[in-house]
């Protein structure tokens, strides 16, 4: 088991640890080995800050995995105003929006894009070393929340289900897995979480009906689940990422079984559970399986420190669902994927819809 100081008992490193952090720059420093060298680090999530070039971004993804082999590295790479990496070779990415919009004049050409996109996206992801991208996003666009907004496939939570289930073909084709967020749905409270605490005032039938519905309808292609840090009071009076109500409908009622990662805990909506060690366990203990710490050295050192040690049982359980959002099929190289037939159709599809600026 994992001792109070975050060490494996033995020294062994073949169990994911229940923290995913970040790193400061373009390539790895001191601080960031020691982060990445504890057990209890268990992914790394990159930011556009970490992009400077492919070559650049594959020597710092070979060098965590030097470090350690059993980290998953992530990012949030979704389209539109949410792409991490934009130039030397990376295909620029709609808004999921534009793929819902299109949905509504040629469905068949829709779902066509949408499993476009995924492959693209994963695809070049994999080929220079990143194993999984925070998507994709099922938000409901109530046209009332600016942070998500286009980001979301749309209003209709039928069109989001399936748009999203191609989305997920195509990243499947590239040998990625997929994180739906944020569960049970950020579209309808107008709050922005990175910098307070959303509310969203509704009932729990409406918003199973409509916000949560993608998660049910998609259970058996779903491989990991982000919680939104917002709060539904008529629910829990706790951010769903918090709340062990919400997360044992995922659980219980949806039958969901992979990975539920929290939102970043360093971002305002977190903020009512306390300090970044409170946050954690608050989340843990709802159930979560994996928190993530970004764009905050100093918490993510304190809980790295502070964090309370996880219970073998409780790591089993970590490693057998991170196991299936690792890759289980080699990537292909850059030069290898530019030459290929499907990747070549499904770019050229992608570009033919994304907006220029």
């Amino acid at each position: 088991m994992l001792t109070g100081k975050g060490m494996l008992l033995g020294g062994r490193r073949d169990m994911y640890g229940p923290v995913m952090l970040d790193v400061i720059g373009l390539r790895l420093i001191d601080e960031d080995f020691r982060r990445i060298r504890n057990p209890l680090t268990g992914g790394v999530i990159l930011f556009a800050r970490n992009y400077q070039s492919r070559d650049q971004l594959m020597a710092l993804t070979a060098e965590i995995k030097r470090e350690r082999p059993d980290v998953l590295i992530a990012v949030d790479h979704e389209g539109g105003r949410v792409q991490r990496f934009r130039y030397d070779g990376f295909t620029r990415l709609p808004a999921m929006g534009i793929l819902g919009d299109m949905y509504q004049d040629d469905p068949k050409m829709a779902v066509r894009a949408a499993f476009a996109v995924g492959y693209v996206l994963a695809a070049e992801l994999r080929a220079c070393g990143v194993d999984l991208s925070f998507t994709p996003v099922l938000d409901l666009d109530y046209g009332v929340s600016a942070v998500i907004g286009n980001r979301s496939f749309g209003r209709d939570p039928n069109v989001v289900s399936v748009l999203a289930q191609n989305l997920h073909y195509g990243l499947a084709m590239a040998g990625m897995a997929n994180c739906g967020k944020h569960f049970p749905g950020h579209g309808y409270a107008t709050g922005d979480s990175h910098t307070e605490i959303p509310v969203d005032d509704r009932p729990l039938e409406t918003i199973l009906a409509d916000d949560a519905s993608p998660y049910k309808a998609l259970d058996l292609t779903i491989t990991g689940v982000m919680p939104a840090h917002v709060i539904y009071p008529k629910v829990d009076s706790m951010p769903a990422g918090f709340s062990k109500k919400w997360i044992s409908i995922l659980r219980n009622d949806f039958g969901f079984d992979g990975v539920v990662f929290s939102d970043d805990l360093s971002m305002e909506g977190a903020s009512v559970a306390g300090g970044i060690v409170d946050r954690a366990n608050a989340a843990f203990n709802a159930g979560c399986d994996m928190v993530l710490v970004c764009n905050a050295p100093a918490s993510a050192d304190e809980l790295l420190a502070g964090l309370a040690p996880r219970s073998d049982a409780q790591m089993r359980e970590l490693r057998r669902r991170m196991d299936n959002l690792v890759p289980k099929i080699p990537a292909k190289s850059w030069d290898e994927l530019m030459a290929e037939p499907r990747y070549q159709r499904a770019k050229a599809l992608v570009e033919s819809i994304t907006p220029t600026r």
